[in-house]
């Protein structure tokens, strides 16, 4: 058969399993960790972005190009470890408590935040500041925040806190996600749509260092000068002016063109836009076409049509004349979708469970004889042993650190909450490829307030809430790329030795250099501020005379009526026999603002309409390889312009 006519990405099967940690992967993790990690921090206090695509594809092709100059044949299993190890070392560090933020940076970001939120009028004005707990963060007097440095005893315990939390929060995450991994991919046989554009990008690269460069390195490189291109106007022109000018230069409003406030004559508390950013139009390239026809239907639909509907017959009260996007989404959740939002989750983790029941008992037998050799499989009872004693943990230290808090909540959290949000978000991976909107908004601050507990303690404990659905895919593209799984284990838990000292070191050189927020750092002088008052509103609801914002916003009747509106949506959609795609999009698009959905299905409309026709078959391939090249490129020229920025405030703070 010609392959153009039947195109896959599964793996051949006589194809076995290599190791990809060894100390080449070290070295690239210390790489990371010393150069990328603080470009990542500036960069997020700047403009609010992380360096994501970068710290992976620019390690992956300096490693690379290295290799080849040293005649040494980089495998791509190698290659795939460095990718996921970047993306570990400088993602947003694991907030504790009542994080609202994508905060860059690795673990100590959380503290950086903490300080600012202790010290900030919002938290003194509601009368929050004195109820902070010492394990959280100093209190403002001390000399630990006001000589802005971790070198004071008063940071030990929340230092503390930190690292176990770090470690106990892998352990959780490996082993649940590992179980989830075997239900969605090996007993349900769901696709994951998504995984290929990582394994892809990682055998193209692997292509060059083994000079055999084939199309995937060309369509890699190709896409790679479009990132550049592109991130030249987009990231770099703002972050050189930047430099130079109170305002930056900005030839693209970043992060979109907003016309919520040009439409609000005709269709009141309603969004509308789209992102400047030419990665959502790729990311419509690769996306399943059915699931991002139903995202814009269920953003547009619910955002844009039917807040105002909603407005109109008093269900939005709060929205105002004026409103850009972001806080007309605020009103029209708090007051409506919030609702709508749970019932998806609700609807899509009992049709998940459901299926998985139907069809565990056929397969599970079968599955297990045909487990790939040389996987670095174990047994489920082991992984979930492993989950369930972590999760123990957490709820002891909780216990310990707020004992007036009812522990059968935590419980809750920990043993059923966090298992039915993490194998629904799971699902979502393997039939979309994203999770966009997979959550329960609220509910632990539901749970707080509602518990009767009074005091702001619990607002900063380590809750053993989490989704580890995403943990499905990533296995997934460990067994694209035929990496064994133990790598992946290895590889972190070194990388998390390295992030938690370089984290420590360069917060506290940069919050050093000036306070966090301020004029030095835009983005969050901006944005912080707003989060600081959310914050303080829901840390002090549980006092006396705090606000009960939550027990207005959540209404069973509307959780229910919406409920039953999904289930018959999603039964519409199955009798009809249209594509189930469409039912999972929407569920998605009803929390997507249609500034990230239209540019999706610009980009779907395109790749089914127009690119696979020009084409033809071999453009189901090009797709993810697209996404990659355009990643790395993108990620390219904003490390530079990190660079120039970092020596620049350097310089500047020597000078002066």
């Amino acid at each position: 058969m010609d392959e153009t006519k039947k195109i896959s990405f599964e793996p051949e099967i006589s194809e076995p399993f290599y190791e990809g940690f060894n100390y080449r992967t070290i070295l690239a993790a210390l790489f990371i960790g010393f150069i990328m990690l603080p470009g990542s921090i500036y960069l997020g206090l700047i403009s609010g972005g992380g360096l994501g695509g970068a710290a992976q594809w620019v390690t992956v092709i300096l490693l690379v190009e290295i290799a080849k100059r040293s005649f040494v044949e980089l495998k791509k299993q190698e290659i795939y470890i460095v990718y996921i190890l970047a993306s570990s070392l400088v993602s947003a560090g694991l907030v504790l408590g009542t994080g609202m933020l994508v905060l860059q940076g690795g673990a100590f970001s959380d503290l950086i935040w903490k300080q600012y939120l202790v010290q900030s009028p919002y938290a003194e004005s509601f009368g929050l500041t004195p109820h902070i707990p010492r394990w959280a963060v100093p209190p403002p007097s001390s000399d630990a925040i006001l000589k802005r440095t971790f070198f004071h005893r008063d940071w030990l315990i929340p230092i503390l806190l930190i690292i176990v939390h770090n470690v106990l929060y892998r352990i959780n995450m490996f082993s649940l996600g590992y179980a989830l991994f075997r239900i969605t991919s090996d007993y349900e046989k769901l696709p994951f749509p998504m995984a290929p554009v990582a394994s892809e990008g990682a055998t193209a690269l692997a292509e060059t260092s083994a000079k055999k460069e084939t199309w995937r390195w060309r369509v890699f490189s190709i896409s790679a000068m479009v990132g550049i291109v592109f991130g030249a106007f987009y990231v770099v022109i703002p972050t050189i002016t930047g430099l130079l000018m109170a305002n930056p230069l900005q030839l693209f409003p970043i992060p979109w063109v907003d016309f919520t406030t040009q439409i609000e004559t005709f269709l009141p508390s309603g969004t509308f836009g789209f992102v400047t950013d030419i990665g959502a139009i790729l990311t419509g390239f690769v996306l399943p076409f059915w699931v991002v026809v139903g995202t814009f239907i269920g953003s547009f639909l619910s955002r844009t049509i039917g807040s105002p509907i909603l407005y109109k017959i008093g269900i939005i009260k709060h929205w105002q004349p004026g409103m850009t996007a972001v806080p007309a989404n605020v009103v029209s959740t708090m007051d409506f979708w919030i609702n709508p939002i749970i019932a998806s989750g609700i609807v899509v983790g009992l049709i998940g469970i459901w299926k998985t029941i139907t069809s565990f008992k056929s397969k599970v037998e079968k599955v297990e004889r045909q487990l790939p050799t040389g996987r670095g499989d174990y047994p489920i009872g082991v992984a979930l042993l492993l989950w369930f004693i972590s999760t123990l943990i957490y709820i002891i230290i909780c216990h310990i650190l707020v004992p007036r808090f009812p522990i059968s909540i935590f419980i809750f959290f920990g043993f059923v909450l966090t298992p039915f949000l993490s194998y629904t978000s799971a699902r979502m991976f393997g039939i979309t490829g994203v999770a966009t909107g997979i959550a329960f908004p609220y509910v632990r601050e539901a749970s707080f307030i509602l518990s009767g507990y009074k005091g702001a303690d619990i607002w900063f404990a380590p809750i053993p809430y989490f989704n580890h659905g995403h943990l499905a895919q990533s296995f997934k593209q460990l067994e694209l790329t035929r990496t064994k799984f133990t790598s992946w284990y290895k590889a972190e838990f070194t990388a998390l030795g390295i992030m938690l000292f370089c984290s420590f070191l360069f917060w506290s050189i940069i919050w050093r250099m000036a306070p966090i927020p301020s004029s030095t750092y835009p983005f969050a002088q901006k944005i912080w501020p707003m989060s600081a008052i959310f914050n303080a509103l829901w840390a002090t609801s549980t006092l006396e005379g705090g606000a009960k914002w939550m027990i207005e916003a959540i209404k069973l009747k509307y959780i229910l009526n919406s409920t039953i509106l999904i289930y018959f949506l999603y039964i519409i959609i199955s009798l009809f026999k249209w594509p189930i795609g469409i039912f999972y999009g929407i569920i998605g698009g009803m929390t997507s603002l249609p500034h990230y959905a239209f540019p999706m299905l610009i980009g779907a409309l395109l790749s089914r309409f127009y690119m696979a026709k020009k084409i033809g078959p071999n453009w189901q391939r090009y797709r993810p390889i697209i996404l990659a090249g355009y990643a790395c490129g993108f990620g390219l020229i904003g490390m530079i312009s990190v660079a120039v920025a970092l020596i620049a405030k350097t310089i500047f703070q020597i000078i002066y």
